[in-house]
């Protein structure tokens, strides 16, 4: 069904739109319409400028850019009737394994967007911004005590900006040292952007294997152990969302060769006020805010990536930072400093959301968020355990990670079938197919933000596809789903590999 919508001022013919609810939505470009307009300039009187005059003319264009010409109301439509489309937070569970997607409080969004610290410009001189340096040094002072650390930066946008600004210190520190170090150690559970920063910081991956109980292989991990090693990256609890009980004799080991330890924040979510990896033996500690500390987490952004170091590490900090003076609160650059990481001191306003979010809670609050976040993960799992067997046995922290390989050898249906179907249910789909080291793997992670009304009914969904695996027609009838949602089961594989440049697909 469709409606003749036309924009407020557009002087051109009616674009024909769907309805929400409707069966697709159609792109921006196939709402365009030639000479409409979201709005109007008006003339300044001022003589235009021609390009020419000012920029090679090789790198003019010939023809206008192919944008899309729609009206204001057009736009809004076509936008508004896909957000209707996306799932999120504030919708429901959304146990995305090893991503800790919890719900924001509105709270924290109020804070940030109080004149006072939305409204300050970023070029503002220390002087005239005590303010925002004070809400800096106080997160700053969270952190440190959350992750036992000596020091911290706000600069870095993303873990995985985190992750590099943390090896980088590494390497300024050996080789401050005399010590051209080649090596950085990584589980074979790890996140993908453990090695890609591994990478980029100029070191080599050594993969250490995990054991038959999911942690460390510890012995081979001694024996791969040498001169050359820089250090170890790995967070704990790990990705399967056990905690490593090796990880004494693991910092004695990579300490022995004069290597850091770097604390992947991923799943700090599971230890808040309860154990702190700088008492673990790490050197080096990034956090997520927008996974532990309930800040707007996917699409691109907003992140932050704070690093946290040890005493030994400060001067390598990135600059310049704030630190606090007889005569007020100043930017600083340490002595041997990598240098800048972010322009400006990282992304503001999502750190104001986390301290809100921290401030809310207090110390005992934070506790009990990863007290709680634990205690869901194992209720869930007990749940479902007769119908999806987990990859390991051993109590888990905030996550966990259970196999289909005996569904799909009896039935066909594979993991990717029954986060498909959750779909169709209502909740979000865990990670599927990682980590690499699980067969058929589901990863699970309710997050404390979830009632046992929400887990309850969470289990009985997933327990619902297991019994329906047992029909004769279920792989055909699973591997179509889901079928209630905007967009069916699509080819993940495709566009990786048969890649379509923006402007070769508007050009078609």
């Amino acid at each position: 069904m469709t409606k003749e919508v036309y924009g407020a001022a557009s002087g051109g013919r009616a674009s024909s739109i769907p309805l929400m609810g409707g069966d697709s939505e159609p792109t921006i470009f196939e709402i365009s319409v030639s000479g409409r307009r979201c709005g109007a300039i008006r003339d300044s009187g001022i003589e235009s400028v021609d390009a020419s005059d000012h920029l090679p003319l090789a790198y003019l264009r010939s023809e206008p850019v192919a944008l899309p010409e729609v009206s204001e109301r057009d736009l809004v439509g076509h936008f508004t009737r896909l957000t209707h489309r996306q799932y999120s937070v504030d919708l429901g569970a959304y146990p995305l394994g090893s991503c800790t997607m919890k719900y924001n409080p509105k709270l924290a969004d109020t804070v940030a967007g109080m004149s006072g610290i939305s409204g300050v410009h970023p070029h503002l001189p220390s002087s005239h911004s005590q303010g925002w340096l004070e809400i800096a040094l106080e997160i700053e002072s969270y952190l440190k005590e959350i992750t036992g650390m000596a020091g911290a930066t706000l600069s870095p946008a993303a873990g995985a900006q985190g992750e590099l600004t943390g090896l980088l210190m590494m390497k300024a520190y050996h080789l401050d040292r005399g010590n051209h170090k080649t090596k950085i150690l990584i589980p074979d559970s790890a996140h993908g952007t453990n090695p890609a920063s591994v990478s980029l910081a100029g070191y080599s991956v050594v993969t250490v294997p995990s054991n038959e109980k999911g942690l460390v292989d510890l012995e081979l991990l001694k024996s791969l152990v040498g001169d050359d090693v820089a250090g170890i990256m790995l967070t704990n609890p790990n990705t399967v969302g056990l905690f490593e009980e090796d990880i004494a004799e693991i910092a004695k080991a990579i300490h022995d060769v004069d290597g850091l330890l770097y604390y992947d924040g991923a799943n700090l979510n599971a230890i808040v006020g309860i154990a702190r990896p700088g008492d673990m033996g790490f050197d080096i500690v990034h956090s997520n805010l927008h996974k532990t500390f309930a800040t707007p987490h996917g699409g691109g952004g907003p992140g932050s990536g704070p690093v946290a170091v040890a005493e030994k590490l400060l001067d390598f900090l990135p600059g310049p930072y704030p630190v606090r003076g007889h005569d007020g609160i100043k930017w600083t650059t340490p002595s041997k400093s990598i240098g800048r990481v972010h322009s400006f001191y990282g992304n503001a306003v999502v750190y104001a959301r986390a301290l809100a979010f921290m401030k809310a809670l207090g110390g005992e609050g934070l506790r009990q968020m990863s007290q709680i976040a634990v205690l869901n993960a194992n209720y869930l799992k007990a749940m479902i355990s007769s119908y999806y067997p987990p990859a390991y046995e051993a109590t888990c922290m905030h996550e966990f990670v259970v196999s289909t390989a005996a569904l799909k050898k009896s039935f066909g249906i594979r993991a990717l079938d029954i986060a498909k179907g959750l779909l169709d249910k209502g909740f979000h789909a865990p990670t599927v197919y990682f980590p690499l080291i699980v067969d058929e793997a589901l990863m699970i992670e309710p997050t404390e933000t979830e009632s046992r009304q929400t887990l309850d009914a969470m289990a009985e969904a997933l327990i619902e596809l297991a019994k329906d695996a047992l029909d004769e027609d279920a792989a055909s009838k699973m591997a179509g789903g889901p079928r209630r949602t905007p967009v069916t089961r699509v080819d993940e594989a495709r566009a990786a590999r048969t890649l379509i440049t923006t402007v070769d697909a508007h050009s078609k």
